[in-house]
């Protein structure tokens, strides 16, 4: 499980076996752990994050697309 990303409480990681999905990142702060799509960049598990904090979590997610994406195909060798 890589991280990519740290960003305030926020951690910003792949799982080894997310090859056959389409890009994406979690997001996991203490027992949460959120997923969004990475392109076009959407929520797909809000993993028991209240709704303010996955807008916080979205927006970070958007600001550091192009970052996530860049990992994601060096991680996965896309």
């Amino acid at each position: 499980m890589p991280t990519v990303l740290r960003a305030g409480p926020y951690r910003f990681f792949f799982y080894a076996g997310d090859r056959d999905e389409p890009a994406h990142v979690h997001v996991e702060r203490e027992d949460k752990v959120a997923k969004f799509w990475l392109d076009p960049v959407r929520l797909q598990d809000s993993g028991g994050f209240p709704r303010s904090e996955l807008n916080r979590a979205q927006r970070l997610v958007q600001l550091h697309q192009q970052r996530l994406l860049e990992a994601w195909h060096e991680y996965f060798g896309y």
